[in-house]
């Protein structure tokens, strides 16, 4: 009887095995799904079992953008009379503020006009005191003041709280072979978008519109529901695995007893899991890795003020991560759990 190192279960298959194998299952409607059923199926064979799989893990999805929003308080300036402060570049910023396409800006927009008054208004702010005009000036510093308490909702408002990024949740009829399709623009921009965030809250206004325009953009198009579909199947399809696999009427092997399935199981594994599977595996935990980092940096930088709704989806979100990222782990071990009695762990 031949004794495989326990290693090899840990190894992963070459790119071009696991696309193989993913390519097969793509081309039904489930995309990977065939691959993990397929899997357990022929885990069930040889342990005269029947497949139970749970039924799919309702996916967190973000609170409607309606529910998001923070209120702001207003500010003044919207009775100031424009004419009144010619010389100042701030002029053009409030007007458009004032404007009807302003007083019905999207939350991107109100940011940036935000920011635009927060940078342009201090020279203003000097001009009208250096023209005896403290009034007016004091107006405007007011409005400064209270714009820079606002801007970490403000930042909220245009980023976590806005319609691009819940689309960035949006869980996609199909997976096809997710993650292979998967680039690096959707993180490229979230990582833009806490540089600057955190440029804003430094005191450092500038802001490029279109830039950032372009960058939310990319955040909607990202694949963050995919993620949570994607390892919300492979929980389910892995889970209904150990259910088979752990042997209620005791071990496969004990002395003398040895199950038929103990040489079986092995190849199983070895061929199917260890060959294509947890290559997928390792795949969508790269992309987890690469993709929820600048998110949670994000919302740690906003931390003070997110509204309830979110902080309770952020926990769902995690818990679901949490529990479903550690379903390969969670299946190695109970694999390690049922063969090592026999002397066999998985070729690979």
């Amino acid at each position: 009887m031949a004794t495989l190192r326990l290693h090899t279960l840990f190894r992963f298959a070459t790119p071009m095995l696991a696309s193989a194998l993913l390519a097969l299952a793509a081309c039904g409607d489930s995309g990977p799904e065939n691959a993990l059923a397929d899997y357990a199926e022929r885990l069930a064979r040889p342990l005269d079992r029947e497949v139970s799989a749970s039924e799919p893990a309702a996916l967190p999805r973000p609170p409607r953008v309606g529910k998001l929003q923070l209120a702001l308080e207003d500010d003044s300036l919207g009775t100031l009379d424009f004419l009144s402060l010619t010389g100042c570049e701030v002029q053009v910023t409030i007007g458009k503020r004032n404007s009807s396409l302003g007083r019905m800006a999207a939350p991107s927009q109100r940011l940036l006009l935000d920011l635009e008054y927060l940078r342009l208004a201090p020279a203003c702010i000097r001009h009208l005191r250096g023209s005896d005009r403290d009034e007016l000036a004091n107006t405007l510093e007011a409005a400064h003041a209270l714009k820079q308490r606002q801007l970490p909702a403000r930042i909220f408002n245009a980023t976590l709280g806005s319609e691009e990024y819940r689309e960035l949740w949006r869980v996609p009829n199909r997976l096809g072979d997710y993650p292979a399709q998967t680039g690096s623009a959707v993180t490229t921009a979230l990582e833009a978008i806490n540089d600057s965030t955190r440029r804003w809250l430094a005191g450092d206004f500038r802001a490029n519109g279109k830039a950032f325009e372009l960058q939310l953009s990319e955040v909607a198009r990202g694949d963050g529901g995919a993620l949570l579909k994607a390892l919300g199947l492979q929980a389910r399809w892995l889970g209904a695995a150990n259910a088979l696999l752990r042997q209620d009427e005791g071990p496969l092997c004990a002395g003398p007893i040895r199950h038929r399935a103990a040489d079986i199981l092995p190849n199983v594994v070895g061929r199917h899991f260890a060959e294509g599977i947890q290559a997928w595996s390792a795949d969508l935990a790269r992309r987890e890795q690469a993709l929820l980092p600048p998110l949670r940096e994000l919302e740690k930088t906003l931390g003070t003020v997110l509204p309830e709704d979110y902080r309770a989806w952020r926990e769902s979100r995690d818990r679901h991560l949490t529990r479903w990222s550690s379903a390969p782990r969670r299946h190695v071990e109970v694999i390690q759990t049922l063969l090592e009695p026999c002397g066999v762990l998985p070729r690979a």
